[in-house]
């Protein structure tokens, strides 16, 4: 069964979201352990990128491999080697391609064979014909068999209304030792989807205790930029840590909160004073590089920053409004000097923006009067 672990891969600069598992290759008649890689625009990697009807021929050829001969020679690479012995296997070629295609329709937002499934168990709820039965147990069945014990997302009940009501009273299911289904089974079972539908009704008007799951703003990307004098209306460029805001921390000026991060960040008191007063953050930068960190830095330095940013946005209360007008959007924030303050296209760990969306929460909190922490 494929998961929900998270893969991409970069086709003409456009980022491909995709998914994985683990799968075997048999290669000059040894069985490698290896990673198949689902993208959402169809293709598939497993030692090689081909479309799912390519892969498709790799299974029935049994170059990727789904049973396994006693006394196969196997491996993973660089972990271990090892000999079959009674192997079993729980998957087929046709059950995995049927996987494959179901990971690229839920990658595309897609109803998969399970939200296929399900659409057709509503409809016939909604008219309980015999046609209608005839189309959910249909769809049922498409479901890989690998896949339909979970359709309904139910560990304790597992699949077994979903079967019961697509084979209906008198008819078997695709489980031989479930046995006919008598009328309280098929009853128990139109049971359990009344309480399943009140459910998701009740769920869908809902509102979670502590507001949205999700962001409903657009994402903020703050690019590198190299301001040198202030703008009278700067924009998003004013949440930059370079852009030219004065600051007083301390009883000492600052040109910039980079200017103020680097001066703090060294224990000269002179080396201190010309980054302070240097022309440009990125001079300011500079100076600091030639001196020697403090002793501690590295752990002080995320509360650091976030002191200097609520100095910025308390003595700026115009760039306070900038941040404000975010919302609640992630701040992804460029610094191609650091990957651990800058986002750098997926490479970096934003801290920059993390703590722009802390400080954004402070003056949220103090704008709606909310106060005691």
């Amino acid at each position: 069964m494929i998961g929900n672990r998270i893969t991409h891969r970069t086709a003409d600069g456009v980022r491909i979201p995709g998914t994985w598992r683990h799968a075997f290759i048999r290669n000059g008649g040894r069985y490698f352990l290896t990673d198949l890689f689902i993208y959402a625009d169809g293709l598939v990697n497993c030692w090689d990128l081909v479309t799912v009807e390519e892969f498709e021929e790799k299974l029935h050829t049994g170059w990727v491999a789904t049973s396994f001969p006693e006394g196969g020679k196997a491996s993973a690479h660089g972990l271990a080697s090892w000999k079959f012995s009674e192997p079993e296997s729980w998957i087929t070629p046709e059950l995995l391609v049927a996987e494959v295609r179901d990971t690229i329709d839920r990658l595309n937002g897609r109803p998969d064979s399970t939200g296929r499934c399900l659409a057709a168990v509503d409809t016939f709820l909604a008219d309980r014909t015999e046609e209608n039965r005839s189309a959910a147990r249909a769809a049922f069945l498409a479901i890989p068999e690998t896949r339909r014990r979970y359709a309904l997302g139910d560990m304790d009940s597992k699949d077994w209304p979903l079967r019961v009501l697509v084979a209906g009273p008198g008819g078997q299911t695709y489980l031989p030792f479930d046995g006919t289904v008598t009328q309280d089974d098929y009853d128990s079972a139109l049971g359990y989807f009344e309480k399943r539908a009140r459910w998701r009704a009740e769920k869908a008007t809902s509102v979670p205790a502590d507001g949205p799951a999700t962001l409903h703003a657009p994402a903020v990307h703050l690019a590198q930029t190299f301001p040198r004098e202030p703008a009278d209306h700067p924009g998003k460029i004013g949440l930059r840590h370079d852009y030219p805001a004065p600051i007083t921390v301390a009883d000492t000026d600052y040109l910039s909160v980079a200017h103020a991060y680097w001066a703090l960040s060294v224990n000269d008191p002179e080396t201190r004073h010309a980054i302070a007063k240097a022309q440009t953050a990125a001079a300011a930068r500079t100076l600091a590089a030639q001196a020697p960190r403090r002793e501690g830095w590295e752990h002080a330095r995320t509360a650091v920053m976030t002191a200097l940013l609520r100095a910025k946005y308390d003595q700026h209360p115009e760039l306070a409004e900038v941040l404000l007008a975010t919302d609640d959007a992630t701040v992804v924030y460029d610094d191609m000097n650091s990957v651990f303050w800058g986002d750098n296209a997926g490479r970096g760990r934003n801290w920059s923006g993390r703590l722009l969306e802390l400080v954004r929460s402070e003056l949220h909190a103090r704008r709606a009067g909310i106060t005691g922490v």
